[in-house]
This record gives C-alpha cells, sequence and structure tokens, in this order.
C-alpha cells in the first residue's frame, strides 16, 4: 500500500472511532496485564465475564498471591486453558512482588520475563497502560495486514515490524485497537464485509465481497 493510502487508511478508521480502547476490562496495569494473559485462545466477553467478580477483590500481585492458584481457578474456570492460566498468573503475581515491588515494569523484555507474558502481550500492557507506541499482532491484525496489504509478513512478528514502520506517527498510538477492531467487526476471518468497509478502495483483497442479497419478502396470505 501506498503511504499516501496508508494514511488515508487510518485517517478514516480515526474519524469513525477517534479514541478506540481495548474491550477487556481492567482496572489498573496490573489486572490489564492478567486479562491480556487470560484473552489467549479465548474471548474478550468471557474474560470480562470471568474477571470482573475477581478484579473486585483482587488488584495487586500481592492479592493474587493471597487468592492462590485454587482460588484464581475457581474464578477463571470458564475461560479455555484455565488450569495453566492459573499456575502462569499465580508465577508471574511471585515475580512481580519478589522483583519488581508488586510494580508493572515498563519494558517489553522485563515484562516477557514473566510466565504467560509473550511479545503480544508485553505490547498490549505497553500501549494500554503506559501509552507506548506499540503494535500488538493478534489473529485479528496478522490478517487485517496481510489481508489488506498494508503490512505483509509470514509471521507476526515480521507484521509487526511493518506496521510499526509504515504507519504514521500521528495513528501509532492507537493503530493497534484500530485495526483489531476492523479485523474483529468488518474485516472478519470467513467473509470480510467488504460492502460496508470505510477503506476497500484503498485494499488489496480482491474479489470484494458484495453485499447479502435481501430475501424476498414472503408473498401476503390469500383469505
Amino acid at each position: 500500500m501506498k503511504k499516501a493510502d496508508i494514511f488515508e487508511f487510518y485517517r478514516r478508521l480515526a474519524e469513525a472511532n477517534p479514541a478506540p480502547e481495548t474491550e477487556l476490562e481492567y482496572v489498573n496495569p496490573y489486572t490489564l496485564l492478567v486479562a491480556v494473559a487470560l484473552s489467549a485462545q479465548a474471548t474478550d466477553v468471557g474474560v470480562n465475564k470471568a474477571t470482573r467478580t475477581l478484579f473486585a477483590k483482587v488488584r495487586t500481585p500481592q492479592q493474587m498471591l493471597d487468592l492462590g492458584e485454587e482460588g484464581l481457578k475457581e474464578h477463571i474456570k470458564t475461560i479455555g486453558l484455565f488450569n495453566t492460566k492459573a499456575k502462569n498468573v499465580i508465577a508471574a503475581a511471585r515475580i512481580l512482588v519478589d522483583k519488581f515491588d508488586g510494580e508493572i515494569p515498563r519494558e517489553r523484555g522485563e515484562l516477557e520475563t514473566l510466565p504467560g507474558v509473550g511479545r503480544k502481550t508485553a505490547n498490549v500492557v505497553l500501549n494500554v497502560a503506559f501509552g507506548e507506541p506499540t503494535i500488538a499482532v493478534d489473529t485479528h491484525i496478522f490478517r487485517v495486514g496481510n489481508r489488506t496489504g498494508l503490512a505483509r509478513g509470514k509471521t507476526p512478528l515480521e507484521v509487526e515490524l511493518k506496521l510499526e514502520k509504515a504507519t504514521p506517527a500521528p495513528f501509532i498510538t492507537h493503530a493497534h485497537h484500530w485495526l483489531i477492531l476492523h479485523g474483529r467487526y468488518t474485516c472478519k476471518a470467513r467473509t470480510p464485509e467488504c460492502w460496508r468497509c470505510p477503506v476497500a478502495d484503498l485494499c488489496a483483497f480482491k474479489p470484494k465481497t458484495p453485499a447479502p442479497k435481501a430475501r424476498p419478502s414472503a408473498a401476503p396470505a390469500a383469505h
């Protein structure tokens, strides 16, 4: 995609949604970290349902340790892979208390030392909690980058680095939210809704998906 088209692509997404936010619910950087770690291979809706009662009680790594692994499992048992996730969240809380005085580190490398925290999770926390210009590439962003021609790559890291390079400075802070929401609600995996896409004319995807045909209304019943 050309530079001018990339600027216009983001400009239109920004116009439609000037202040995009994560759909995960959280109360501080620590609860955001937990929510993002729990969201791997799960929906934000499912995670929010499980964490509402959890985050009413637990807002710090020490409180998480006090709750314990079994207590945590009770809250998150509706989320996929909850046993492994509970183990990781407790182990991460222990490291945060022992090594970081209960604070969330603001450096990607340090975040990635926490169990269950990969590059994508670290990028989300840096961006959402601290306003860093990072782009966390999930399945939606990977698809949008490749499908539109905005940033093509064979791996999430390749797409991430290309997006960071291609995204104009005014849009970098919110880029990841615009792209994830675009992928989640418009540029869907199976059938992208090109007919209602605000950036369809800038996108390399072909053939564009036509609007679904309206069902013919039933004939009035004879009396």
